[in-house]
Order: C-alpha cells, then structure tokens, then sequence
C-alpha cells in the first residue's frame, strides 16, 4: 500500500492513488508522489514508468515533499505545475502568509515579521504551516526559488549568476550551495545539454489545471484593453512592463497558448531585468488565474441549479485579473455605471495623457506606461472626458495610496480590504469589491450592488435586489467571484447574439 503524509491540503488517498494511475492532469500540483526507493518526487501526470505501491508516499505540496529529503523528477519537472490554489480558499492567517511568501515576503524579511503581518506570533505561525502543509514558511520559500531556478536553468540561457539572481539569491556561492545541497547536483549539470542563445527573449511554460478557457480569457481582456498600453488580439496579450528598479528600462511580455495539447500558457519576456523575474511571473500567474482548482470552484457553485448550468456550458472560465492594482482601481472608478467601451476610452485618454511616453515603441502598439498615483494626484481628469466627481475620486485614491491609507497589501482580508476603500468618498460597494476581484484576485469577492448580475441570474426577465443577490451567493463561498465571472459572460453573450 501506498503512504500518505496526512496532512489538510491533501486529498483523500484514493483521490490521490486514481489520479496517479491515470495521470490526471486535474490533480497536477494538488498533490506529489514521492518514491521511497529512488528518493525522486513526481507530478501526478509524470510518464515515468508506475512505481510499486509500496514505495508511493504522498505529499501536499513540494515543499514537503522537499522538507522529507525527496529531490525533483527531471522528466516530469515539478517545477512547471500549478499552484495547489490552496492560499486562494479564503482569508485565514496561512492562506494569506502564503500570498506574502509568493510575493516576495521572505526574501529580505524574517518569519517573525511574516506572522506579524498576518496578526499571529512565529511560533504558532510555524506550526499552523507545518499542520496545513507539511513544511515550514522557509521551507515554502526555499523550494519555490529553488524550483523557479530549476525552470531557468532548463528553459533559458541566462547565466548561472542571472539564474541566482532571478531565484533571489544574494550570492553565486550561495546559490550553489543551497541548490547541490537540495538537489544532489550543481546547477550546470541540468545543461547537459547546449540551449539555443534567445537574445533577449526569454520563454517560459506556466503551467494549470484544466479546463481552461484561453480564449474567453483574452475576449476578458481584449474588451478593456488600452490601446498603447496592452495589445490583445485573439491569440495572445502583450503589453508594456515597467521596470522595478531604480534607473531600469521597461520591458514587454506577451501570453499566449503553449502550442499543442499542453496544459500550459506561454510567457514570453522581452528586456526584463533578472531581478524582475520572478514577481513578473508571479504576475503573470495571478492575472490569468493559472493556480486556481477548477474542481472545487465547480464543487461549490454546482450546489445552485442556475451556476450549475453555467458551469456545464463554460467550465473553463477564470478569474481575469488586473497586471496593477492602482490601474485596476482607476478604471472601476471610470466604469462606475458607464459601460466597458465607454469607460475602456476615457481609461485610454488618461493613460495617454498622464502616463510615461517611451523614448521608442517596445513592441509595435506598445507606446506608454499606466500613470503612478504621484502622477494623479493632481491631475486635471475632467479635462481628460471625467466628471468632476470621479476625477476628485481618483485623486482621493491616488493620495490615499501615497499616504498609505489603502493598499492593496497581500495580508489583507476581503471585508479590511472593504473597509478601507469604502471609507474614501467616491468608493461605494461596488467599486471595492471589483477592486478586490480584479486587482487582488480575491476569490469571494462579490460586487452585488452590479446591475448586469441582478438582472442575468433570474434569467426571466426579473431583477434581483442587491440584498437578494447577496443572500442567494452565500452558497457560493468561497468562490463568489467565479460565479460574477460566469454571469457577466452569460450577459456579454446575450448581447452579442441581440446585436448580431
């Protein structure tokens, strides 16, 4: 019999024995098989040939797998599955350190201010990690740079000293330690074989759970896209990347499918720094919602015959983020009962009017950065097609960002995060909860006061009140942006069909 590591993230271990055996590709990065007697962990949907169930132990996530002295498959690359999305099921003290972990939080910081950040102390925030997922907070973080290395050694040319640089090393000494000490092998050994110099191009595979729906993904982003700022045609998203360091030139990325069968989105980076890497890819993966679990979103929502529908007709819709959190607020403020083409154009003007001109396109159709808050803070919007209201909200904003009033800091809950934003004038319900959904990629974050969702989900011709709405998507927790997501598409396509 097989053994598993019993821990909250792991599914049931007849879940976790199917999926192996069938290499189920639902499951990649739920879970990871760890075989006792070659000392290698695997993805469920590793080609390798099935190991004897006895030498099977099962593990939540990498870092486990890591912490219990396993090192990664070289066929099946760990490296490139999805997230577990477990740090997406709500706003608990773990699920919200593991967001600041993946942005970065321990990088230059202690644990200690990790728990603080999260209200907990170390000790308890230590135990509730290794209770939740089997590793500790290091351990979470050490295996992600460690397997973000792994991905640039084997998919680009960048150097060994870029590479530790990328994965957040402070030296190429130690770098190399921590990485032959981890994984039996030095760095250079995973180039056994020469990769092709790319320039300054780099392409990466971000891996995810299907289904998928690519395309509805980028009909999202096409329809709110700006024009100098983002390009969106039917097979890929590109735009402008500023840079993250003092005195640094803007890059440009563009995602697209990977091609063929593969469960993966293709990332190609163009003149971005190494030290930029990792929080652009990081990026990258929340704004095309690449770590979600489409199962149990379906789970909760199919509870309600209307979802259930919905889900059965597009089960592979995601939540489309926004690449900047302050962009992101600017544009709900300009979208505040208008419509998506009308606020996509006064969105444009700003961007054009008040963000930074390049010297020389990046890319063709890429030409400007979004404006900074410090560029808005005083800026004449109504000249720009606002009116006098919401451009005094977008000021408001600007400021409360630069005094730190509101944030979009990774600790937050959806009702802190609420709170805050409801506080300034001009920042009603809705607004907050779009900010929350499509900036933060919260979840459960449900803008109920929306005109377009009280009139679809009857689907008989009736409205549903705020309040009503509300009470009917408690079922949905916590998944309610998911649901916001199938309604609004229900809705664009009714409309499509009318106009046509």
């Amino acid at each position: 019999m097989s053994t598993v590591i019993h821990h909250d993230a792991l599914p049931p271990q007849q879940v976790c024995e199917r999926a192996r055996l069938s290499r189920d590709v639902r499951f990649d990065g739920l879970f990871f098989t760890a075989v006792t007697s070659t000392r290698i962990y695997c993805r469920p949907v590793c080609p390798a040939p099935t190991p004897k169930p006895r030498n099977v132990t099962y593990y939540p996530n990498a870092a486990a797998a890591e912490a219990a002295g396993f090192r990664p498959c070289l066929r099946c690359r760990p490296e490139l599955s999805p997230g577990d999305g477990a740090w997406r099921r709500g706003d608990a003290a773990v699920e919200r350190a593991i967001k600041l972990i993946h942005e970065g939080a321990l990088t230059d910081a202690s644990v200690e201010a990790l728990a603080a950040r999260v209200n907990l102390g170390e000790r308890q925030l230590r135990r509730l990690f290794v209770e939740r997922l089997g590793a500790s907070p290091v351990g979470v973080h050490g295996t992600r740079r460690l397997l973000f290395a792994k991905q640039l050694l084997t998919e680009t040319d960048l150097s060994i000293t870029d590479v530790a640089m990328a994965a957040g090393f402070g030296s190429l000494r130690r770098f190399n330690t921590t990485f032959r000490e981890a994984y039996r092998m030095a760095p250079r050994e995973l180039r056994k074989r020469p990769i092709a110099p790319r320039g300054e191009t780099l392409v990466l595979r971000l891996g995810y759970r299907p289904p998928y729906d690519v395309q509805a993904m980028l009909a999202f982003l096409r329809g709110r896209a700006m024009p100098g700022v983002e390009v969106v045609d039917a097979a890929s998203y590109q735009r402008v990347v500023a840079p993250m360091i003092a005195g640094g030139a803007p890059g440009w990325l563009r995602v697209s499918a990977w091609p063929g069968d593969e469960a993966a989105l293709r990332l190609e980076l163009h003149g971005i720094a190494p030290l930029q890497l990792q929080a652009v890819v990081q990026r990258v993966r929340r704004m095309f919602d690449l770590d979600a679990d489409p199962q149990a979103i379906a789970a909760a929502l199919s509870t309600d015959r209307r979802m259930r529908a919905s889900l059965a007709r597009r089960p592979g819709l995601r939540l489309p983020s926004g690449w900047d959190g302050f962009e992101i607020a600017v544009r709900a403020i300009i979208g505040q009962q208008v419509s998506v083409a009308a606020a996509r154009t006064v969105a444009t003007r700003v961007a054009q009017r008040y963000g930074t001109s390049l010297a020389a396109p990046v890319a063709e159709g890429l030409l400007h950065l979004f404006p900074t808050p410090d560029a808005l803070a005083e800026a004449d919007l109504e000249s720009a097609g606002l009116t006098r209201a919401r451009a005094g909200t977008i000021r408001t904003v600007a400021r409360a960002l630069l005094d730190g009033a509101v944030d979009f800091a990774p600790e937050r809950t959806l009702d802190d995060f609420v709170e805050r934003w409801t506080a300034l004038p001009g920042i009603g319900p809705w607004t907050a909860h779009y900010i929350a959904m499509r900036a933060l990629s919260h979840p459960d974050a449900f803008p109920a006061e929306d005109l377009v969702l009280q009139k679809t989900l009857p689907n008989d011709g009736t409205r549903l009140t705020a309040r009503a709405l509300r009470e009917r998507a408690e079922a949905w927790r916590p998944w309610r942006a998911y649901a916001v997501i199938h309604l609004w598409h229900e809705a664009s396509n009714a409309q499509a069909r009318a106009a046509a």
